[in-house]
Parts: structure tokens; C-alpha cells; sequence
């Protein structure tokens, strides 16, 4: 951060120093992160993916993603995927399992092509991680969960140890990307240097699951975005809050209450006013292909390739609305 006095100077002085911190200010790397759970991990199936190109019905839309060469990667969107699933130029290759890919891929894209500075894109992600136990802020203070002893069967106290504990890796995970960042983003200018300019948060399953996780998830996710700004030192980072819409827009009866109270909580953290402007809620559910070929079961918007391009392409659209609105 440049901090600037508030000493009067000549006004030839003045200028020369505008257009000198405008120079060194000109092109930052504009730094994304993306995180959340198995759906962030990403499931869009590269097998369905290469279908969609195959058919001229729907080849036009991901035509972008493959030349003659075969799957292209970009020289100005570059990504980091937690401590030990890879770096490199966005492509295919960075979801979990390697045959699968995630929201990353088109948001990498929409991004890239609205801005002229080079991107970063930070992911951390894993499976089966609920916002009330290892995604937990610190604002949220420790909870009160139990695990069974799998020797004794009894219930006991959750080691305290796991409370927040995928909060904290991803909170590292970026700070040590950062200060290594010359090592992910080729010609790196320090003098340029990175902005902090978004984080989208796609999670819930863990806590949808579970009604007492689930009663608190509203509080859970509005301390959430408080304490990633401060522990990131970015007051205003605009936030990105992707809806589970796991079921789509009309979920099955037995379930339908809960997943519309859920998505309903999820909502309305971005009606706060603290947050107006700068946290906006994005729809997965009308992504959700019902009557399709599946590609992982039931789960995971079953797995398909259009469902995963379509929800990165969303959340990458509302990203960029807010970073130029603000």
C-alpha cells in the first residue's frame, strides 16, 4: 500500500508525482480467489465437455476453450490451486479428480477478457468442509460439535483444533501465494505489483445437512466475509456468494423447504447494507440440467460440463460488475 503526505507542494511537484504513482500503479495483477467445497474442487466431467464441442448444436459456446492445437491455456490468466494441485497458465486440469474441472475455468475466462491487467486466480478448496466446523471465522468463535471415538462410540467434543481450520489454510494459502507470486505469474513487475480484486465463496452442502449447522449458517457467512477482508486487509473486497442450488430451481417437494430457506439465508447477507455494492448472491440453480445425461450421480450437479461453465461464467459476470462499480 502507498501512502501519500498531505504536505502542500509546488504545483510542478505535484504533477511529476501523480504521474509517477499512476506509472507504477498502471497495471497490477488483479488477484481472484475462489473457494468453498467440492463444487469449487470443480466436477464438470472433460468427457462431457468434449461432447458439448462435438455437437454443432452447442460447440459455439465453449469453441473458446479448444483450437486445432487441442485445450488452450492463456498467457495472461494464471492459477493456484491450494498448496499442492498445481500452477500454471488457466486451462483444463486444475479440478478434482484431474479429469474434471470447475467454476475457475470460465470465470478465469470472463475475467481475463474484461481486464487488461494480468490475473491471478487463487482456488482452495475441499470436499466435505462445512461453514460451521473447518470453514468457521474467527468471528464465529469456537462451536460446540461432536465426533463419535471410533474406539468407544461415545460422542466427544470436536478437538478445537478443527474449527476453522480450512478458514486458516486459506487465509496462508493466499498470503504465501502473494509473497511468492513472481513464482506463479511469469515477468512478474513488483513495481506494478497485485490487487487483492475478488473472492467467491460456493459452499453449503456440509451445512444443509445438518439443521443445527444449517440454523447457523446465516451468521456464519456474514462473519465470514467480515474476517476475509480484515485478515486480508481489504476492507471493501468485492465478494461473490454462489448459491447451493445442488437441487435447481424447483427441488424435490421433501426437500424444497429447506434448500429455499437455505438459499434464502444465503441471499440475504447480500441485502445487509454493510454490504450493499460489494457482496452480491449469484443463482447456481438454473444451471442445473434435470433430464440430461449425468455424470456424477446425483451429486455435484451431476457432474456435467454445461452446468460448471454456466456457474463460472456467472459468477466471473458478477465479479466483474462489482470491481468496476467500485
Amino acid at each position: 500500500m502507498r501512502v501519500f503526505s498531505s504536505v502542500v507542494l509546488p504545483a510542478f511537484v505535484t504533477i511529476a508525482l501523480s504521474v509517477t504513482a499512476s506509472a507504477s500503479q498502471a497495471a497490477p495483477v488483479k488477484v481472484f480467489i475462489l473457494c468453498g467445497q467440492s463444487n469449487m474442487e470443480g466436477k464438470g466431467a472433460i468427457k462431457h465437455l468434449e461432447q458439448l464441442l462435438a455437437d454443432p448444436a452447442t460447440a459455439k459456446a465453449y469453441q473458446h476453450l479448444r483450437n486445432d492445437n487441442g485445450w488452450i491455456e492463456r498467457n495472461d490468466v494464471f492459477i493456484k490451486y491450494n498448496d499442492d494441485r498445481g500452477q500454471g497458465k488457466l486451462g483444463l486440469g486444475y479440478g478434482t479428480p484431474t479429469n474434471r474441472f470447475g467454476p475457475e475455468l470460465q470465470f478465469g475466462h470472463v475475467v481475463g477478457n474484461a481486464f487488461d491487467e494480468k490475473v491471478l486466480i487463487i482456488k482452495c478448496a475441499w470436499g466435505g468442509r462445512a461453514l460451521a466446523v473447518r470453514f468457521r471465522p474467527p468471528s464465529s468463535g469456537k462451536g460446540d460439535y461432536t465426533q463419535r471415538n471410533r474406539e468407544t462410540k461415545e460422542l466427544e467434543p470436536l478437538p478445537e483444533e478443527t474449527y476453522g481450520e480450512a478458514y486458516r489454510d486459506t487465509i496462508r494459502i493466499v498470503k504465501e501465494t502473494l509473497a511468492g507470486i513472481d513464482q506463479v505469474v511469469p515477468d512478474y513487475d513488483p513495481q506494478e505489483g497485485y490487487e487483492l480484486s475478488g473472492f467467491v465463496f460456493f459452499q453449503g452442502f456440509n451445512d444443509i445437512i445438518d439443521q443445527k449447522k444449517m440454523d447457523e449458517y446465516g451468521q456464519n457467512l456474514e462473519n465470514l466475509v467480515r474476517d476475509v477482508r480484515k485478515d486480508l486487509d481489504a476492507p471493501k473486497l468485492p465478494f461473490v456468494i454462489g448459491e447451493l442450488g445442488q437441487q435447481g430451481v424447483e427441488p424435490e417437494k421433501r426437500y424444497a423447504q429447506k434448500h429455499f430457506a437455505f438459499r434464502k439465508m444465503q441471499e440475504d447477507v447480500s441485502k445487509l447494507p454493510e454490504f450493499t455494492g460489494n457482496v452480491a448472491f449469484v443463482k447456481t440453480s438454473p444451471y442445473i440440467v434435470k433430464d440430461g445425461e449425468s455424470f456424477d450421480g446425483g451429486y455435484h450437479y451431476y457432474g456435467r460440463a454445461d452446468t460448471f461453465f454456466n456457474i463460472g461464467n456467472a459468477f466471473g459476470e458478477a465479479m466483474v460488475k462489482m470491481v468496476k462499480s467500485n
